[in-house]
């Protein structure tokens, strides 16, 4: 399902953006940027530029410093991609644990690569994250910003039942 992209920022994402403006001193309204940013991913699932150029208007910062910001960070998808995206820890305490087979088995159950969305459009497997800061429960996953630890194969298959 592709969805139409709004010229202007939504009611929600406005609401949004204003209540991070507010924690911040009216010279320093950027830095609500990242809040901005991601209240306009939770909506679209990714960034698209027109919201991204809005999201400047609103700021009254340059779109180049949204678009910094936006790039720079691995949390922020700038083309579209699975309604579900589902990122796996590698790092070194993952790994240790079997991030990389967990990694495996779900390249192999959806028949895509990091980075890839699947033919149904339903998942969409991040590239390797540096790390989650979920160590003590490694070897562990987020799936739409929801970590899940301690993971198996058996564990991985109930959590994307569970996804509609």
């Amino acid at each position: 399902m592709v969805r139409v992209v709004a010229k202007e920022l939504s009611e929600k994402v406005v609401a949004e953006v204003e209540d991070w403006m507010q924690r911040f001193p009216e010279e320093q309204k950027r830095s609500a940027v990242i809040g901005g940013l991601h209240a306009i991913q939770h909506e679209y699932g990714y960034l698209p530029v027109e919201q991204m150029d809005e999201l400047a208007k609103k700021l009254e910062i340059s779109p180049i410093d949204v678009y910094e910001v936006a790039s720079f960070y691995s949390m922020f998808e700038l083309e579209p991609v699975g309604k579900h995206t589902i990122a796996v820890c590698t790092n070194l305490s993952c790994m240790l644990r079997g991030g990389e087979e967990i990694l495996s088995y779900l390249e192999d159950k959806l028949e895509i690569k990091c980075g890839q969305t699947s033919a149904d459009g339903k998942f969409y497997l991040k590239k390797e994250e540096e790390c989650l800061a979920g160590c003590c429960g490694a070897p562990m996953m987020q799936v739409n910003h929801i970590y899940y630890e301690k993971l198996t194969p058996a564990k991985v298959d109930k959590i994307l039942e569970e996804l509609d």
